[in-house]
């Protein structure tokens, strides 16, 4: 017996050793897919944008690999400045659209009751079962000159002349309002639908008004799905581009439309990476921002 108890004193640690062995071994095999994936199509086109951003375009439009820091003097010019700061007012108001539209919305369906729960987060996703493209051309089709609203104001003798709805930065806050809307319910949603309602009741125990509990309560602790929400809204409206070339037509060009231009039409690969790298800086600086807040405990400075 005291042979035996020795020997398995002695094969602990191998026992051990040959446990965690098996662990990570599992771990790496199950994250190996995962990581192979992100690195063939994330991680290498983005260090290949970065190598690009450096390099010259031709006289023919071809790539020519020189390192020159001319496509990042070039970013400085006023015009393009003036197009991100439009970019960056375009997603902000449609942001702030979002979230003043959305919280309500998300409120009403996390404190509704079991039975109309599922059907109102269902008319929300809805959306997504039609491809944006489909729907961007329903909205045009709304909007236009001859469209619906249009009409039906002409008809009613409300306006005497079609309103000029399309192909202006407003349209394109309402495309990216209507296209980002379900991303910004969802994450509040989430947030609302576990708020503890028994503070709620305390607080009006206490004399709290209705605003007031809001303000003190309810807002603080759902911080965290309005941080998520609202990076799940701007950081997207950055590099959505269709929405801009089919609903802002010519006269509005933002962020990602230039660096399709540059790609596409111009072939000057060179300075549509520059522009991307500093459009994928921007947006690596939000999601920095959004998860470190995002991590804070909701209960924070509530009271």
């Amino acid at each position: 017996m005291m042979l035996q108890n020795k020997a398995l004193s002695i094969n602990k640690p191998l026992i051990k050793e040959k446990t965690l062995l098996r662990k990570n071994s599992g771990i790496f095999a199950s994250l190996a897919p995962i990581v192979l994936w992100m690195t063939a199509f994330f991680v290498l086109p983005v260090l290949y944008i970065v190598v690009v951003s450096f390099c010259s375009r031709g006289e023919t439009g071809d790539l020519v690999y020189k390192f020159t820091l001319t496509n990042y003097k070039s970013l400085l010019n006023p015009l393009y400045a003036k197009i991100f700061f439009n970019s960056l007012v375009i997603s902000v108001f449609t942001t702030a659209l979002c979230l003043i539209f959305g919280y309500p919305f998300a409120y009403i369906i996390a404190r509704s009751g079991k039975k109309y729960k599922p059907l109102l987060l269902l008319l929300i996703i809805l959306p997504f079962f039609t491809n944006s493209l489909v729907r961007t051309y329903a909205m045009i089709i709304l909007l236009r000159s001859e469209g619906i609203i249009n009409s039906y104001l002409l008809k009613l003798h409300l306006i005497k002349e079609p309103l000029k709805l399309l192909y202006n930065n407003v349209s394109v806050m309402i495309g990216m309002l209507y296209m980002m809307f379900p991303f910004m319910i969802l994450p509040l949603y989430a947030s609302i639908e576990k708020l503890d309602k028994r503070l709620i009741e305390a607080a009006s125990d206490l004399g709290a008004s209705p605003i007031r509990t809001f303000i003190k309560i309810t807002l603080p602790l759902t911080k965290s799905g309005i941080v998520s929400g609202s990076m799940l809204v701007f950081v997207p409206t950055l590099g959505l581009f269709f929405i801009t070339d089919l609903m802002g037509g010519s006269k509005v060009v933002l962020m990602s439309n230039l660096i399709k231009n540059q790609f596409l039409t111009a072939r000057n690969w060179p300075l549509g990476s520059a522009i991307a790298v500093v459009l994928i800086t921007i947006m690596a600086l939000l999601i920095a921002f959004s998860s470190k807040h995002g991590s804070k405990k909701e209960n924070m400075g509530v009271f």
